[in-house]
């Protein structure tokens, strides 16, 4: 008896790229969510890097994965698509509960509108990053960390003793670009150290993939106005269907999120959706959104179409650079887990210890 052959598996497609996108006028969401497979030897971090995407968004799209050892051949989650900040689509907008940039490129009349998104790191617990309006006052290249005294005294305490200036190069914290705010010694920076990045882990400042800031810095003129929020759920809509896109509260966030949820909910609500949302009873599945927070947008419609549902549809690509990435896929690798743990360790211990200040770094 001829043996029975099995099929080919079809190829899984290549993954684009997703840090930038036009804007249709009649919705807030942008990008898509795409699925992949673990490969020998990655983690978390890795594909976070891989994907353009920071490590808390990986860990809150994948719920009980293992960040370190997620298990070859698994499937999980890229979440690569994005509900738009509710401000003005104008400049630099951070979403900090988000820790992602986004940047809307000028344009002419007649032209779709484009913003660009990365991932960020922000100020950890005790140094929060600042909110608010203000723009950028200088652009540099190659910059010089001038270290400030209060950063000397927090390293000092754990024996590591600063200079009190940095030169370009490998070891310098500000990267290879640096973008100066109007807030004094508030910056948007790159990084030597890219798995803080999508991490509370800064002085205050906002770091980027050293690839992303090279790209965001050729597009940011002195002047472009910057808007700071922090807004950990976000509604929108596309194609006449509400959304709801949830990420975890800071744990400096002065909202009771907690007792009042609802109210302040509401109050990221258009009075049309708001009126919508309550006809349909569809606040059970608010409440169940933003109390497991995933990090990736889900219809508010129907009940039945919760996050899982969005997942389960979005397309699987290869685990490999996306076409049209910043990022060559080579240099700067990710590190181990121990080597994190430590490193990580230390800054937590140290934003408990010392008081809030403003950081260049």
């Amino acid at each position: 008896m001829a043996k029975t052959v099995s099929p080919p598996q079809p190829e899984l497609p290549q993954p684009s790229a997703t840090h930038h996108f036009d804007i249709d006028a009649d919705t807030e969401l942008v990008g898509y969510v795409q699925r992949t497979i673990i490969g020998k030897e990655d983690t978390l971090s890795d594909i976070a890097r891989r994907f353009d995407v920071g490590y808390e968004e990986m860990v809150l799209a994948n719920p009980g994965v293992d960040p370190w050892l997620p298990e070859v051949g698994r499937e999980i989650v890229i979440p690569t698509q994005f509900i738009l900040p509710p401000v003005p689509h104008e400049g630099v907008v951070v979403n900090l509960a988000a820790m992602r940039i986004f940047f809307y490129s000028p344009h002419k009349s007649g032209e779709s509108p484009i913003v660009y998104t990365y991932p960020i790191g922000i100020g950890r617990e005790g140094w929060k990053t600042h909110e608010g309006t203000t723009k950028v006052v200088d652009r540099t290249k190659d910059p010089i960390w001038i270290v400030p005294a209060s950063v000397r005294a927090e390293h000092a305490k754990d024996g590591d003793k600063l200079p009190a200036q940095v030169p370009p190069g490998p070891n310098n914290p500000l990267g290879q670009y640096r973008l100066r705010l109007g807030w004094p010694t508030y910056l948007i920076h790159g990084t030597n150290k890219p798995y803080g990045v999508g991490m509370r882990v800064s002085h205050g400042c906002m770091h980027l993939y050293p690839e992303d800031i090279a790209a965001l810095f050729d597009l940011i003129p002195v002047g472009t106005k910057v808007t700071i929020v922090n807004e950990p759920y976000l509604f929108g809509s596309k194609d006449g269907m509400f959304y709801m896109q949830a990420y975890a509260v800071m744990e400096d966030d002065s909202r009771d999120w907690t007792k009042k949820r609802e109210r302040l909910l509401s109050r990221l609500l258009s009075p049309k959706m708001r009126k919508e949302i309550s006809d349909q009873n569809e606040w059970p599945l608010i409440k169940a959104l933003a109390q497991a927070p995933r990090a990736v947008p889900a219809p508010l419609a129907d009940s039945g179409n919760g996050v899982d549902a969005v997942i389960s549809k979005a397309v699987l690509v290869k685990n490999v650079l996306p076409e049209g990435s910043n990022w060559e896929g080579k240099s700067e690798l990710m590190i181990d887990e121990k080597t994190f743990n430590d490193l990580m360790g230390s800054h937590v211990k140290a934003s408990r210890a010392i008081q809030p200040q403003a950081s260049t770094q």
